[in-house]
């Protein structure tokens, strides 16, 4: 059983940066794929990005993040990360990291989630 805590959250003006964190606990780290996927109010959540098992693996981004977000990890920590540059108001949400075995950018196919960290980017 895997625990994930997220952190890093917090308000930030458009055009600030904010990294997040995912400390994982209870597993073996580098087994794992780790995503990042948001909810914003009234939205249905959404894949961010995504990095493979070891540490400098393949990554994939949504393409409204796309050269603003660097998802990475480092497995002696057990902790994945999200670089979040270039701020938008729409970035504005809830952030949850996840892991899961295998491949894939579908939530559902995530096996253990965070508890999420709110995100706020003013105009």
């Amino acid at each position: 059983q895997v625990q994930l805590v997220a952190s890093g959250g917090g308000l930030v003006q458009a055009g600030g940066s904010l990294r997040l964190s995912c400390a994982a606990s209870g597993g073996t780290f580098s087994n794992y794929r780790m995503g990042w996927f948001r909810q914003a109010p009234g939205k249905e959540r959404e894949f961010v990005a995504t990095i493979s098992p070891r540490s400098g693996g393949r990554t994939d981004y949504a393409d409204s993040v796309k050269g603003r977000f660097t998802i990475s990890r480092d497995n002696a920590k057990n902790t994945a990360y999200l670089q979040m540059n270039s701020l938008k108001p729409d970035d504005t949400a809830v952030y949850y990291c996840a892991a899961r075995i295998g491949v894939g950018n579908i939530d559902s196919e995530y096996d253990y989630w965070g508890q999420g960290t709110q995100v706020t980017v003013s105009s």
